[in-house]
């Protein structure tokens, strides 16, 4: 029978063991961690107060924001603390913890992708039934849908992460507390968690990414039946923002989860890691922003609105 040790705490292996490093990391992930906040804070703000973003649009783009804040917000805190401790280390709670809200909170972003994705169909093909079908109302259960599900099933994941049993190596080799790299150093209970982990992702991306792929075919045939020019150009234009979001997401994180986890793919996950906490949370609010008239125009005027008060 395999020795189990009584687990208080993991050590946290980070990016890089080389201390020169550190504290440039440091200074990268802080700067990267206040700009995500500010963008997505500023977002949710601009939405709530200027009456032109008031669309359904605007307000799953809102709740995305939301999200973002709280998804780099569960990693990036324990990330710089450890960059800067000798210890690196998380304990045995707070890494269940971090598990349960990481799970939850990408279960939230892709089905929150998914209809934004619904809500853009139902806004080029069905334009003249737009205001009727998507009220307010309808909104608010469609945004309730992603939460109540995802902290669901994040649940049910963290109950089986707490089922992995540990023989002394307790060195995680990332820089927050992940399922790869945890079911890669257990020696219980591995392979229940491991069939769980790739069966879950692999039906909620899929069902989740289908929604996305079904609406913008319907959005592509759509739109190539317009006479107008200046019609098509406007349809496109206001998707290319969302499926830039979706493919760096669910790109990132089909690389990390649908596959089993080795040294190799738990060391290569580990990179892409960074992208997907820290990176996509901080363009998110510059995509929807850079690329909109809307976001732009209600920018410019709570600029002007503040320089007048």
């Amino acid at each position: 029978m395999p020795n189990f040790t009584d687990v208080t705490e993991f050590i946290l292996l980070g990016l890089t063991s080389r201390q020169e490093f550190q504290v440039l990391f440091f200074v990268v992930f802080l700067v990267v961690y206040m700009i995500t906040l500010l963008g997505n804070i500023g977002m949710i703000i601009l939405i709530s107060i200027s009456p032109q973003l008031q669309s359904p649009m605007y307000f799953f783009l809102s709740h995305l924001s939301f999200v973002d804040v709280w998804f780099s917000s569960n990693v990036t805190p324990k990330m710089l603390e450890n960059l800067l401790s000798e210890t690196k280390s998380i304990s045995y709670v707070g890494c269940l913890v971090q598990c349960y809200f990481f799970i939850a909170l990408v279960h939230v972003e892709v089905y929150i992708l998914a209809v934004m994705a619904f809500d853009r169909y139902m806004a080029i093909c069905n334009p003249l039934l737009y205001g009727s079908k998507m009220s307010r109302t309808v909104c608010v259960r469609l945004i309730s849908v992603p939460y109540v599900y995802g902290f669901s099933v994040s649940l049910i994941c963290t109950l089986w992460t707490y089922g992995l049993y540990f023989c002394g190596n307790l060195e995680i080799n990332h820089f927050y507390c992940a399922d790869p790299p945890l079911i890669k150093i257990a020696c219980g209970g591995v392979h229940i968690k491991e069939y769980t982990m790739i069966v879950i992702a692999g039906i909620n991306f899929t069902y989740s990414l289908s929604v996305v792929l079904i609406s913008y075919t319907l959005i592509v045939v759509t739109v190539l039946r317009m006479r107008s020019a200046d019609g098509r150009r406007k349809a496109f234009s206001t998707c290319g923002s969302h499926l830039t979001a979706v493919t760096m997401f669910y790109g990132t994180l089909i690389f990390m989860y649908l596959r089993r986890p080795t040294e190799e793919s738990v060391e290569q996950g580990k990179m892409v890691a960074v992208f997907y906490t820290t990176v996509i949370p901080m363009l998110n609010p510059m995509i929807y922003s850079l690329r909109n008239k809307d976001v732009k125009e209600a920018v410019n005027k709570a600029i002007a609105k503040a320089n007048l008060g």
